[in-house]
């Protein structure tokens, strides 16, 4: 038996239980993972309410960890054995746990330059990031680009991977203290949008021409806004809902300036093999050269899982969190 945290039911925090689970061994194709990290991430979070709907009820939520592997399943002496320092990201559900079942093949190792507090706090946003400025819409040098919730732990790599690549980047952010870290992360503009309209002050920055691009991950709140901030033929990239869902949107929404609008997500993006490596390869190239700089702002037992993600929803936290199993 191990600990693990389980959701009986879906709702707020307090629904996140502190349980013994038993995880058997794994069967072919398989490892075990005793994980030393486990990454937080706002579709945990969606998970836990029912927005998302989770495989099987209960369920042990989490998508991304870092750990070593204690066991390996049948067909895998080659690829996999005892003692690999490996992390996954996107899948499968199942993260918050000291120890867990995993398919060998959605894992990928970790470079031993890369801590695994470090590694679970950026695997997975790390690669949204990688996705949203590399494949959903490839940020070029001269592009202007919007990223809503600057200093969150995608919009903090986010803002510094798109700057790296020669956009003009604007971020929104809700305190004076997030401002801070979201121009240390690269944004050229910041704007606090409690205090400011945000699309009264795009329209100032971009001299009424607009955005090329807008990651929107927080939904209801921003989506209307978003999609005014846009230039003709602009990208609307909705990658998150942590306001709520966003009203419907007509066709004839999108019409007036020929906007393309998209609801990406990371499991998308990595179907194969061959695309999770290079994923992973070039988020762990990046940090491990210096050119992303990952905040791991806040650590929880994992125990204590229900706390964090109170905190994230709000809003208290920036940057990563990271859940620490008992004992690593």
């Amino acid at each position: 038996m191990v600990k693990a945290i389980r959701v009986h039911e879906f709702g707020g925090p307090e629904v996140l239980k502190w349980e013994n689970v038993e995880i058997g061994e794994p069967k072919e194709g398989e490892i075990k993972v005793k994980n030393k990290a486990i990454g937080l991430n706002f579709i945990d979070i969606y998970y836990r309410k029912g927005v998302y709907k989770p495989p099987t009820m209960p369920f042990t939520p989490g998508m991304e960890a870092v750990g070593v592997v204690t066991a390996v399943g049948p067909g895998l002496a080659e690829s996999r054995k005892v003692g690999d320092y490996v992390a996954y990201a996107g899948g499968p559900m199942g993260a918050y746990a000291e120890e867990q079942i995993l398919p060998a093949e959605k894992v990928v190792v970790v470079p031993s330059a890369v801590d695994p507090v470090t590694a679970a706090s950026f695997m997975l946003k790390g690669m949204t990031a990688w996705f949203l400025v590399r494949e959903c819409f490839k940020v070029e040098p001269g592009n202007t680009i919007l990223v809503h919730a600057a200093a969150g732990g995608v919009g903090s790599l986010l803002c510094q991977w798109a700057n790296s690549l020669g956009a003009t980047v604007i971020g929104t952010v809700s305190t004076k203290e997030k401002a801070a870290q979201a121009k240390e992360d690269g944004c050229h503009h910041v704007i606090l949008y409690k205090e400011e309209d945000f699309v009264t002050c795009v329209n100032e920055i971009t001299s009424g021409k607009g955005v090329d691009v807008v990651y929107d991950s927080v939904g209801k709140d921003t989506f209307q806004g978003s999609l005014a901030c846009l230039k003709l033929r602009g990208y609307m990239v909705s990658f998150g809902q942590s306001s709520g869902t966003p009203d419907p949107v007509p066709l004839s929404a999108l019409a007036a300036k020929a906007l393309f609008l998209t609801r990406p997500s990371l499991m998308q993006y990595t179907v194969t093999r061959d695309q999770l490596e290079q994923a992973a390869a070039e988020v762990f190239d990046r940090f491990t050269a210096g050119a992303l700089r990952v905040r791991v702002n806040h650590t929880y037992p994992l125990s204590q899982a229900a706390q964090a993600h109170a905190d994230l929803e709000n809003r208290k936290t920036s940057g990563s969190i990271v859940l620490i199993p008992d004992g690593s």
